[in-house]
């Protein structure tokens, strides 16, 4: 059943919104809103598909519509270094993973997308090059940029 498999991937969706949100709660309510327009469409999916990659496409489509929209309205001022980072047992992890998650976002948000689907979605090149609608080139060479801009930031 559809439903069983669209929880399966709960954690997937989950982890994917939190790159694109930033916060906790935008990325609970992406999840909620992905999850609802994806029961809502079901007729819509093909069996025997790629169920991830299609909820994949939903949040992202709903993400950057999203944005749009909020782009219409006044931004509050957020500041960039309070982002909470997970705590670990490990104090130099917790750098590590800290400055991991500030280059991250310092990447361009094309390039981070595609870093996240292949490099922790998972996903092929070509997966990826459809979810983002760009060409496999384009997308090796946003995960390229994106992976040496990481690499430079964090020497």
């Amino acid at each position: 059943m559809l439903k069983d498999d669209v929880v399966a991937l709960l954690p997937d969706l989950r982890a994917f919104a939190r790159f694109m949100c930033r916060e906790r709660e935008a990325a609970d309510d992406l999840v909620q809103n992905t999850v609802l327009s994806a029961l809502d469409k079901q007729s819509q999916f093909e069996a025997g598909t790629n169920l991830k990659g299609w909820l994949f496409t939903i949040m992202r489509n709903r993400f950057y519509s999203d944005l749009r929209a909020q782009r219409r309205r006044p931004a509050a001022i957020e500041d960039v270094e309070s982002v909470a980072v997970a705590a670990v047992d490990n104090p130099d992890a917790t750098l590590e993973l800290k400055e991991l998650s500030s280059a991250l976002w310092k990447l361009s948000p094309q390039s981070r997308e595609a870093l996240i689907l292949v490099g922790a979605g998972g996903f092929s090149y070509e997966e990826a090059a459809k979810l983002c609608d760009c060409s496999i080139g384009t997308l090796k060479a946003r995960v390229s940029r994106a992976r040496k801009l990481l690499s430079e930031q964090l020497r």
